[in-house]
């Protein structure tokens, strides 16, 4: 299987945007394009301002939203909490046998995981061990500003140590007028973890389909990613 799995150093640190982005250039490129978020708390899969929606309309993927996010809750929680409250819960097997059932549906695939890469999804597993299971390559989304350096650097030594191959890291959100820490911050994560910056894209004002496409072909080197993951070869 070809693609990647999209995870963030935090939660809203814009991993539906890039992921959704990719997808929908990748679509462009003739690439037969699939989007899986096993995971979303706090909103409908169906409501038009969905992860799940946005995935959905930029991939043009004919899978139902329910095939792209089997699991949803009401409470904007990590999702082992919220299922909790709703007296569900959600074993790794299941994830997989749904995994399994779409998997072949598309060519490649990007996977976007819920939060960062050790959020809880149920009682026994994380996102890393989803991640770990899917073995896809890992595309590490972070922000711009002080204190990404930490949160980076920590994401991506515990991926090193799970094995997780990290395709890259995209620093989305950048400021218009970006000060002296967004300006050094990707140099130096780049330094210090020893993963390449596929791209610092800028803060969106609008997101739609439009803005988002033009966002990612600006700004992300799409033949660097698709060396490191292997699409397209």
């Amino acid at each position: 299987m070809k693609g990647f799995f999209v995870t963030g150093t935090d939660t809203e640190v814009g991993k539906t945007v890039i992921s959704s982005g990719l997808a929908a250039l990748l679509r462009e490129n003739k690439m037969d394009v699939g989007v899986f978020k096993p995971f979303l708390s706090g909103i409908s899969r169906h409501h038009p301002n969905s992860d799940t929606s946005l995935l959905k309309e930029m991939s043009q993927t004919s899978l139902s939203h329910e095939e792209i996010t089997p699991f949803a809750f009401k409470e904007p929680l990590a999702p082992y909490v919220a299922g909790k409250l709703e007296g569900k819960a959600v074993k790794m097997q299941e994830v997989l046998r749904h995994w399994e059932r779409i998997r072949e549906k598309h060519e490649c695939f990007i996977v976007e995981g819920a939060g960062g890469i050790s959020v809880p999804l149920g009682e026994d597993f994380l996102v890393s061990h989803v991640i770990k299971a899917l073995q896809l390559p890992l595309i590490i989304v972070a922000r711009p500003h002080l204190g990404t350096i930490n949160h980076t650097f920590l994401t991506v030594q515990y991926a090193k140590r799970m094995s997780l191959p990290i395709a890259g890291i995209v620093i989305n959100g950048i400021s218009d007028s970006p000060d002296h820490d967004e300006k050094t911050n990707p140099e130096m994560i780049e330094r210090l973890c020893g993963v390449p910056i596929l791209g610092v894209t800028p803060k969106l004002a609008n997101v739609t389909k439009e803005t988002v496409l033009h966002m990612v072909k600006d700004h992300i080197d799409l033949s660097l990613l698709m060396n490191q993951v292997g699409v397209g070869e």
